[in-house]
C-alpha cells in the first residue's frame, strides 16, 4: 500500500514523516508540479506532491493533471487523498469545516483530464466519481482528529482563475451543489483512469460570494483560514493512514476492465509505449 497526497506546500512537512527524498520525474505528458516528497508515515509509505508546485507557481488551468496522476502511478501509489481549498455553498458549511464530497460536477472546459486520445479510446465508468472506501475512512478520520466534518456532498469544478460573479454563485446554490473548487473533479477523472483510489479532503476557507451577511471572498481571507485548515488536514491524514484496510474492498484497480474499445492491432505503438503503465495489464506494448 502506497498512499499518495496532493496538496499544497507545506502538507510534506507532517511530523513523524520519516526517510524524506525528492523525486523528479519525466512522464510522458511532460513534467509534473513539482518534485514528489517520498517518507514513511507510521510504516505506510507516502508520496506528496504540491498541485501548483512550491511557491503556487500554477493557475488551475495550468495545472498539468496528466502528468501528476502518472507520476503517481509510477511511484506505485495506488490511493490518492486530494487536499483542496474551497467555497461553501451551504450556509452550515462553515470556513473552517471540512467537507468529504462524494460527486463532482466539472463545468471546466480547457484542460486534458483524460489520458486517452491519439489512437486508443476508452470510456470508464464515472457515476460515483470516488472511492467509496476511501471516502468513509477520511469522513471517519475527520471525526477523529476533531474536525467538523461533512460526509458527502457535490463539489462543483469551476474553471477559475477568477472566483465567481454573485449571479454564478447563486446559480450554483439552486442547483444543491455544497462546495465549489476549480481542481478535483480532473483529478478524480485521471485517477479513475490510472485505476486509483480517490478522495477529497475539502477545507472549507469561505462562504464564496452568495452569501449577505459575510464579505465577500478575498484572496487574503481565504489563505488565512487555509493555513489552519491545513494543520487540521495533517491531522486527520495521520488518522487515515493507520485506519486505512491493507486490502481494498473496491473495484477502482479495475476501471479499465472492459472500458477499452479500441482494438489493440490499431493502437498506435508510440500510445501504447506512452500508456503501458495505465493499461499494460490489458494490452501489451
Amino acid at each position: 500500500m502506497v498512499i499518495g497526497v496532493i496538496g499544497g506546500s507545506g502538507l510534506y512537512e507532517m511530523e513523524g514523516l520519516t526517510g524524506i527524498r525528492e523525486v523528479k520525474l519525466q512522464t510522458p505528458f511532460g513534467e509534473p508540479s513539482d518534485a514528489y516528497i517520498t517518507g514513511s508515515l507510521g510504516g505506510i509509505e507516502m508520496v506528496f506532491l504540491p498541485r501548483h508546485g512550491r511557491g503556487h507557481r500554477f493557475l488551475p488551468t495550468e495545472v498539468n493533471y496528466r502528468a501528476n496522476i502518472y507520476g503517481m502511478k509510477k511511484l506505485r501509489v495506488d490511493r490518492i487523498i486530494s487536499v483542496s481549498a474551497v467555497g461553501s455553498m451551504r450556509e452550515e458549511i462553515e470556513p473552517g469545516h471540512i467537507v468529504v464530497p462524494d460527486q463532482f460536477y466539472d463545468l471546466t472546459k480547457h484542460r486534458k483530464s483524460t489520458f486517452f486520445g491519439e489512437g486508443v479510446v476508452a470510456h470508464v465508468g464515472f457515476a460515483d466519481p470516488v472511492c467509496h472506501d476511501l471516502f468513509g475512512v477520511l469522513a471517519d478520520a475527520g471525526g477523529k482528529a476533531g474536525a467538523t466534518v461533512h460526509k458527502g456532498g457535490t463539489y462543483i469544478c469551476m474553471e477559475g482563475p477568477q472566483f465567481s460573479t454573485r449571479t454564478e454563485s447563486r446559480i450554483y446554490r439552486k442547483w444543491g451543489v455544497d462546495v465549489i473548487g476549480m481542481t478535483n473533479a480532473t483529478e478524480a477523472k485521471l485517477a479513475r483512469e490510472a485505476e486509483m483510489c480517490y478522495a477529497t479532503l475539502a477545507l472549507s476557507t469561505d462562504y464564496d460570494c452568495w452569501h449577505e451577511s459575510e464579505e465577500d471572498v478575498t484572496v487574503e481571507a481565504v489563505i488565512a483560514v487555509l493555513m489552519k485548515n491545513v494543520e487540521t488536514a495533517k491531522k486527520i491524514i495521520k488518522e487515515a493512514v493507520t485506519m486505512m484496510p491493507a486490502k481494498k474492498g473496491c473495484r477502482c484497480s479495475e476501471a479499465l476492465k472492459n472500458a477499452i474499445m479500441t482494438k489493440p492491432e490499431l493502437i498506435p505503438d508510440k500510445t501504447k509505449k506512452d500508456l503501458e503503465l495505465i493499461i499494460g495489464k490489458y494490452i501489451s506494448a
